[in-house]
C-alpha cells in the first residue's frame, strides 16, 4: 500500500556558497575517516606485536568505523553538489538498515573490548586460556550477527508501514526517528522495536560496560604500585574515552523527539561523521603499542627498494 517512492532529504543548507564548503569539508572528514580507520587495520594485521585479543577487537571495530561512515557520507557528499535531494524508497530503508546494523554491532563490540581488558586486569593469570582465538572470533561473530538482526528486524518492521505523503526528511541521512514521523499509519509497532532494542542492546551492553569497567577500577586502586596503575589506566583510557564519545552521542540522538532542529543534525553529525573519525585519532595518539607499530611499519616501506 505504500504510495511513496522517493523521500526528498532537506540536508544542512539551501546556499550553494554554503554548500560548497560542506563539501570540501566533509570530503575532507570522510576521506580521513577512511585513511584513519583502514591504516589502523593495515597495522594490527601486518605488526605481530599487535596479534592479540584487544587488537583483534580493535581491527574490527575500525573496520566498521570505514564502514558506517561509507553509508552516511558519500551520499550526504552527493546531495550537497545535487539539485534534487532525493533518495529511493529501497535506498533509504537500506540506509535504515545498515545505521542500525552498524549502531548495534558497534555497541556490541564495545562490550566485548570492555570484558577482555576486565579479564586482563582482573584475571591476568587465566587471561591467555579464557581470551583464546575460538572464544575471540565467536564474540566477534555474535556481535556481527547481533547488529545484523537488529537492523533487519526493525528496517523490516517500518517497511510495513503505509507511507503516502508528505516525503521531506528533515535530515541529511534517511535514519529511523525522522522517517517514522511520515507514516501515514499507526507507528506503534516500530516504536516498541526500536525501544525494546535500546532497553535490550542499549542498558544490556551499558550494563556490561559499566560492570567491566567497576571491576577494572577496584582492582586498580588494589595496586599498590603507581606504576601499576598508571599502566592499567592508561591501557584502558582509550577504550573507556571511545565509549563515552559512542554512547553520550547516540543516547542523545535517539532520546530526543524527532523535528529536525538543529541540535538534532548536530548530534546526528557527531554520531554518524565525527564519531568515526575520532576512533583511530585516539587510538593512535593515546596508545604507545600502535604509534610504535605504526613506526616499525613506516621504517619497513622506506627500506624497500624504490
Amino acid at each position: 500500500m505504500t504510495t511513496v517512492t522517493v523521500f526528498v532529504l532537506l540536508g544542512l543548507s539551501n546556499n550553494p556558497q554554503v554548500q560548497a564548503l560542506l563539501f570540501v569539508l566533509f570530503l575532507a572528514i570522510y576521506l580521513l575517516t577512511l585513511l584513519g580507520n583502514l591504516l589502523m587495520v593495515l597495522v594490527i594485521s601486518t605488526d605481530s606485536h599487535l596479534h592479540t585479543p584487544m587488537y583483534f577487537f580493535l581491527r574490527h571495530l575500525s573496520f566498521l568505523d570505514a564502514f558506517y561512515s561509507s553509508i552516511i557520507v558519500p551520499k550526504l557528499l552527493e546531495n550537497l553538489l545535487s539539485k534534487e535531494k532525493t533518495i529511493s524508497f529501497l535506498e533509504c530503508f537500506t540506509q535504515i538498515s545498515l545505521v542500525i546494523f552498524s549502531g548495534a554491532t558497534e555497541a556490541c563490540l564495545l562490550s566485548v573490548m570492555a570484558y577482555d581488558r576486565f579479564q586482563a586486569v582482573c584475571h591476568p593469570l587465566l587471561y591467555v586460556v579464557v581470551m583464546n582465538r575460538r572464544v575471540c572470533a565467536g564474540l566477534v561473530g555474535s556481535s556481527w550477527a547481533i547488529g545484523i538482526g537488529t537492523g533487519l528486524i526493525n528496517t523490516l518492521l517500518l517497511a510495513q508501514q503505509h507511507f503516502c505523503g508528505p516525503n521531506i526528511i528533515r535530515s541529511f541521512a534517511c535514519e529511523l526517528p525522522p522517517v517514522l514521523l511520515l507514516t501515514c499509519s499507526n507507528p506503534c509497532t516500530s516504536i516498541a522495536s526500536i525501544l525494546t532494542t535500546m532497553s535490550v542492546l542499549g542498558l544490556g551492553t551499558l550494563v556490561l560496560l559499566l560492570g567491566s569497567y567497576s571491576c577494572i577500577i577496584t582492582t586498580a586502586l588494589r595496586i599498590n604500585s603507581a606504576t601499576g596503575r598508571n599502566k592499567i589506566f592508561s591501557t584502558c583510557s582509550s577504550h573507556f574515552l571511545m565509549v563515552t564519545i559512542f554512547y553520550t552521542s547516540g543516547v542523545l540522538r535517539y532520546m530526543i523527539p524527532a523535528s529536525g532542529s538543529a541540535l538534532e543534525q548536530v548530534l546526528s553529525m557527531q554520531y554518524s561523521v565525527i564519531t568515526p573519525l575520532l576512533n583511530p585519532l585516539i587510538y593512535s595518539l593515546k596508545n604507545q603499542e600502535v604509534k610504535v607499530a605504526l613506526g616499525r611499519m613506516l621504517a619497513r616501506k622506506s627500506r624497500l627498494p624504490l
